[in-house]
Order: structure tokens, then sequence, then C-alpha cells
């Protein structure tokens, strides 16, 4: 099996076929019986309450008696929702259900599921809420159940099933880098990375699998998830580079913000101290997100001009209120005065975009310049990073045309995630490209990607640049009264009339963290106060 659970999936497959010739015969019936319908007016409207409570009744009890045709029949998608009823008796072995229906709300029914899930003589019992919505059929008029698989189980999504059996993966107890447990109901960001951890590693840590009921999930690369466990299997240590302190931090300091992720590093290892997500769904845009990074890609930005002789931290950068670069004209956020005389730390500090502008024409950079400064000094947008679970490398393509100017500034073409942006910091005040990881290589004999990294001078560069943005600068408001050696950097990304994506990168002594939030306000006011506490807790 590739993952989750080993169960009898020949038979589960067999069920599916059957079921599926199953429902063609019951439609063929149906049209020769006239239920289909027929002649007789077709209703049109929301349901009334009465349809709404039959419609739900109806599919209740086929529910409950395993009959999965008929209870897909009082569905809006029959086709998909017969299967993953069948494999509700079948491959997940649910039995003896029993339904508890509330009071509906305007055609939604939320309900309770008692149940018994049973395998190789071991039963235990289940139980959730979920809800369905009754809704009017758009061809036939009838009131059918709208159909999500969410209704079966509020944790299942398209094409998702649900499958009991012996554990392809023995469970793990992941620990952090002092030994302390890391669990999901400590750490819910944790959620679907200890999933992924254990179906990468659970066979290396040295436990027995169990006998689980698990949610397999059609999307590729996810991790089965586990509702029900029927037989302990015996789980192996698992060590992690996470903190355990740390990572309490980002949990909470995501929480205050829509669509945010954060990430921190160690850069004199490149060891992963935290990751977290506050989002509605299990994607983990803390290391896969692919989103432009808005200002903080300058540090990139200005080690390219520093390292291709353009320009150095003490030399000029102008700052003018505009800057056309091929017929398009960029601009600085609002209230930041120009300033012709600027050096490229002045524009940095400030974030004055126009700046960056000027010189990006600047010989001798062409439009590969920012890639081969990306690829070649901080490791990005190879696609060879191997962290542990999925993650992505960061995008720079080559751009021509205005898209080069904008890259400069972190949009245009440009994607990354927090954790690519935490290793840029980390690369920048220390010179040494070191690829994040959060498990050890030596677990599994994986090969960490390297980069030649920064001349010292320039690094030392950055470093200070950075420290000047924390004290004097665009994040001196955000990092003030925050002790040791401390640097940042803020960014905002406008991107097809989005609301602006917030983004911050810092540093303090040997932790740099970067985060974003998706939803809204300037990298100081929503991604700052969440590396500013990230920061606060690794030092």
């Amino acid at each position: 099996m590739g993952k989750g659970v080993k169960a009898t999936v020949i038979g589960a497959v067999f069920a599916v076929m059957v079921g599926g010739a199953g429902y063609g015969a019951y439609n063929i019936v149906s049209a020769v019986n006239g239920d289909g319908g027929g002649a007789a007016e077709k209703k049109t409207g929301p349901p009334s309450e009465d349809e709404v409570q039959e419609t739900s009744e109806k599919f209740f009890a086929a529910w409950e008696k395993g009959q999965a045709v008929q209870a897909a029949s009082y569905t809006d998608f029959a086709e998909a929702a017969e299967p993953l009823l069948t494999a509700y008796g079948e491959s997940a072995r649910i039995t003896d259900v029993t339904i508890t229906p509330k009071a509906a709300n305007g055609g939604i029914v939320p309900f309770s599921v008692k149940a018994k899930v049973s395998y190789d003589g071991t039963s235990k019992p289940l139980a959730y809420d979920s809800e369905l919505k009754v809704v009017r059929g758009k061809t036939s008029g009838r009131a059918l159940v709208d159909w999500d698989p969410a209704v079966v189980h509020p944790e299942l999504k398209k094409d998702d099933t649900l499958v009991t059996g012996e554990s392809a993966s023995p469970p793990i107890e992941a620990v952090d880098r002092d030994g302390q447990v890391l669990t999901k109901a400590k750490y819910p960001s944790l959620g679907p990375i200890l999933d992924t951890l254990r179906e990468r590693y659970g066979d290396k840590a040295g436990g027995s699998p169990g006998v689980e009921l698990v949610i397999r999930h059609a999307a590729e690369g996810v991790a089965d998830t586990p509702l029900l466990t029927l037989t302990e299997g015996e789980p192996g240590k698992l060590p992690t580079t996470l903190s355990a302190g740390v990572q309490a931090a980002a949990e909470k300091a995501v929480k205050g913000y829509p669509d945010a992720s954060v990430v921190a590093v160690k850069p004199s290892t490149g060891e992963v101290l935290a990751v977290a997500n506050h989002r509605k769904d299990a994607f983990n845009a803390a290391f896969e997100g692919r989103v432009a990074p808005g200002s903080t890609m300058k540090i990139i930005t200005a080690a390219m001009l520093i390292d291709n002789g353009v320009t150095s931290m003490n030399g000029p950068a102008p700052c003018p209120d505009t800057a056309t670069w091929q017929s398009q004209t960029f601009k600085n956020l609002p209230g930041l005065d120009a300033n012709p005389g600027a050096t490229l730390a002045d524009t940095f500090m400030r974030s004055c975009n126009t700046g960056f502008i000027k010189l990006v024409d600047e010989k001798p950079l062409t439009d590969a310049s920012l890639t081969t400064e990306a690829q070649d000094r901080f490791g990005l947008g190879r696609d060879n990073w191997k962290t542990g679970i999925i993650s992505f490398d960061g995008s720079v393509p080559a751009s021509a045309g205005p898209d080069r100017a904008a890259n400069a500034i972190g949009q245009g073409q440009i994607q990354m995630s927090p954790l690519n942006m935490a290793s840029v910091t980390a690369t920048a005040i220390t010179g040494t490209f070191r690829q994040p990881y959060l498990v050890s290589p030596d677990l599994d004999d994986r090969e960490l990607a390297t980069a030649k990294g920064l001349e010292p001078n320039t690094a030392g560069q950055l470093k200070q640049m950075m420290r000047l943005t924390a004290t004097q600068g665009t994040a001196q408001g955000v990092m003030q009264g925050l002790g040791g050696d401390i640097g940042a950097k803020t960014g905002s990304a406008e991107v097809d009339g989005q609301d602006a994506n917030s983004w911050f990168t810092g540093f303090r002594d040997d932790v740099a963290a970067a985060a974003m939030s998706v939803s809204g306000g300037r990298g100081g006011e929503a991604a700052g106060p969440i590396v500013r506490a990230v920061l606060a807790a690794g030092g």
C-alpha cells in the first residue's frame, strides 16, 4: 500500500462497482415506474419545511440501514454520493448507525451520528456531528440533499473516502529538540504536519502499527487523517528540530490574524524551530505557500546590486516619487517622501520602491541577474529542498519587460513562502545558505540542498541594513523594545487588485522568522507582530 490503512482495497473497489451497477438499475426501474417525475408539474423555489423534513428523513433512514444506492438517490449528485456511502459500510466497516436530526433552519439540518466500527473482532463506538442542506433539484424539481462529502463526516473533502484496517505507518511520538512531546491537541497547526511525519517516518521510528478508521484523502501527498483507533499501535519516538516554546508562541501569534502563517529557523544550522498556520483548511501555507513577498524581496535585490557592483550600503540609491520602467510607472507607499540623495541603506530601511526600480537597468544587470542571485546565493528556486515534509523552494523566474522591475520589489512573477523568507534572512545575516529542515537528514539519508552563499562583505552590509530597518526604519515600531541583536524587513504586495499581502521577516540573535497574512494589512500591521512574538520567544 502507498499510504494509510492496509484495508481490503480490492473488496472496497468491488463494492463500489456493484453499487454503481445497482444505481444504474435503480434509475432504470425508477424511470419505468414513473418515479422520475413524468408529466407532473415541476416544483420551483426553495423546498418547504415539510419537504426538508421528508427528504432528510428518507436520506437518514437509508443511510442508517446501509442502503447506499437508496440514500444516494435522495441527493443531487448520486454518482458521487453512492461510492462514499458504500465505503462507509464496506471499507470503513461502520455499522449500527443511528442518526439524530436537530431542528432544521432554512433548509439546513444539523444532526448527530452514533455508530460502531468493527475490525477483526474489535469494536469501538464512533460519534460525531454534521449537517446537510436540502435544495431544489435544478432539473427534477425534487427536494434533494445538496451533496457534499462533509455530510458523511465533516472532515471529508471531494473524492476522499473512509477506510478501516491495519495502519501502513506505525504511530509516532514526535518530540521537540529538548524531548518534549508535540501533540495535535496542544499545537493544532502541527496536526497535518504530524500526520505527514507519521506517514513518512513511522516505519523508521521503531513503532508497530495499530488498527484505525482513517480518511484517505484524494489530494496527492496528503497523509491519511486518523479518526478512530481500534487497536493501539506502539508509537516510535521521532525527534524533530522544533522548539516547543517557540512553537507555542507561533501558534498563539497567528491566531490574531486571518490567513496568517509563520516559520522560525535557526540560522546557524537551518533547523526549523516553529511552523504555524491560521487557516480554515489544513494547507501548510507556511511551507507550501506561493505568494508575492513584496518588499521583503529587497533583501535579495540589495544583495544582487552589491554583488554586481551597482551600488553599496553607503552608495547612491536615489528615491524619487515615481520611477518608470518600460512604460510602467511605479510609486512608493503613501507618506514616503522623495529623497534624491538617498543611499542604498536609506532606500532599504524606508522601503523605497522607486530607488530599487531605478537601479535594475544598470550594467551589468540582465533579466536573469535576480534569478542567478536567488539560486546561487540563497538556494532558492531549484526545487531541491528536502525539509522532511512537503515544501516549496520559492520561484524567482528570469523576467523581461515590466516584470523585471516588479520582481525587484517582490511582485511581478516572484513567489515565496514564509519558510523561504525565513531562510533568506538566515542566509543574509550569516552569509551561508543552510537548507531549512524539520527532521534530521540522518534519519533517512536524504541530501540537503546547497548554494555558495554570500561574500562576507555583502552579508555584513545586508545585516547592517536590516538592523537599521529594525531600529530606525519601517520595522522600528514593531521591533522596539526587543533586546539582543535585531534586524528586520517589512513588505506588502498588491497583486491583481487583491488585498495587500502583509509580510515581515526579521532576526534576533540566532533566530530568524518570517510571516505573511494574505487578508490585508501592511507588513508592520499584521505579519510584523507575529514575527516579533516568535522572536521574543526564541531568544
